[in-house]
């Protein structure tokens, strides 16, 4: 009943105990597979399959079909109860292993590295009410001084470059600015815009990367403001960093520390929103307060930004929420999708850094 090719659920199996052993060794994992391994893997994948003009996961979705024909078709082939469930058990746990072993080794080993924050040597602690406010004025105003490179009036930005333009800036920033964390990540990793527009965002995603192609996409309906930072962000996830905390650190990094004011404005807002949110949690009354003193463009900036967040909505964001926060925690990532609200105690912790 369970004769039969059981190669890939061997080999998932096989992925899952070095998995373990990684865990226990992230010195090890560090060197071996994100510092050796993975960036053959990057190189490789940057030099073919993602220089197609589209998103490559439509192959791969393409594939997933053509494999579930198959299976139909061979299941039908078989005859008797006995045949049939041996070959759907078969199938089942050789399906389940090919996606651990190429999760795994194309990219999933990355999440028992050794932390980014542990390797640049920072130790972010929470804020407090009064370092928080003291954190969002600075923020505030530098980002008061940046809109003016940008656009002159108090309207709401709402054009920026082409999106093949927008990648190019991003990516090449990357490679010219990761220095300032010390960082040897190689390749030229993707960002490319996921159709059809608004898909991602009803699932409850702005931005994702997938192991499997090697490539990271973005919903092409997100505010152009936005989106800057959130190719940033995904393109950090190519480079091996799996922790959502670490990916904003180093998008934020990345876009402040840019010659492009678009970049710098656009980092600097992300991080004003994040500190704001966190502004609103310790106390509303505060929270008033202060954002009467936010000057009138980046007000209208924001507000514009709340208005294309408002125009589609999640399928079910508790769902979505509570997927991402329990695939994050299993792949050791503790703070879960809280990792995502830890950029203003980064930031405060690598602005001191530089003044030491």
């Amino acid at each position: 009943m369970l004769r039969g090719n059981w190669t890939w659920a061997i080999l998932g199996l096989i992925s899952l105990v070095i998995r373990y052993f990684a865990v226990q060794y992230p010195e090890k994992t560090e060197e071996i597979y994100s510092r050796s391994f993975f960036p053959g893997i990057r190189n490789l994948i940057d030099k073919t399959v993602s220089q197609l003009p589209f998103a490559t996961v439509y192959i791969f979705v393409g594939t997933v079909i053509v494999v579930g024909i198959f299976f139909i078709y061979q299941f039908l082939q078989k005859e008797g109860w006995k045949q049939k469930t041996g070959y759907t058990i078969r199938s089942i746990f050789n399906g389940a292993g090919v996606l651990v072993f190429f999760f795994l080794f194309l990219w999933g080993y990355n999440y028992q590295r050794v932390p980014i924050f542990q390797q640049i040597g920072m130790k972010p602690v929470p804020l407090n009410q009064e370092k928080l406010l003291g954190e969002i004025e600075l923020t505030r105003n530098i980002v008061n001084q940046l809109r003016y490179n940008i656009e002159e009036d108090t309207f709401a930005i709402e054009k920026i470059i082409p999106y093949p333009e927008l990648e190019k800036l991003v990516r090449a920033n990357m490679r010219e600015n990761l220095y300032l964390l010390g960082l040897n990540f190689t390749g030229e990793p993707r960002t490319k815009q996921f159709y059809p527009a608004g898909f991602m965002r009803r699932m409850g995603i702005l931005g994702i990367y997938f192991p499997f192609t090697g490539e990271s996409y973005i919903d092409p309906t997100l505010h152009p403001l936005e989106k800057p930072f959130t190719i940033a962000h995904e393109m950090a996830h190519s480079y091996g960093v799996t922790d959502e905390g670490e990916a904003n650190f180093i998008a934020w990094v990345i876009c402040s520390n840019s010659d492009d004011p678009l970049l710098q404005y656009s980092g600097q807002l992300r991080l004003l929103r994040y500190q704001l949110n966190d502004l609103y949690r310790m106390s509303k009354e505060l929270y008033g307060e202060f954002y009467k003193t936010i000057p009138k463009g980046i007000r209208n900036d924001l507000i514009s930004i709340q208005k294309i967040n408002e125009q589609i909505k999640p399928i079910n964001l508790e769902i979505s929420r509570k997927s991402n926060d329990l695939f994050l925690r299993t792949q050791g990532v503790k703070a879960g999708i809280n990792s995502y609200q830890q950029l203003p105690m980064l930031a405060y912790a690598w602005r001191n850094s530089l003044n030491e």
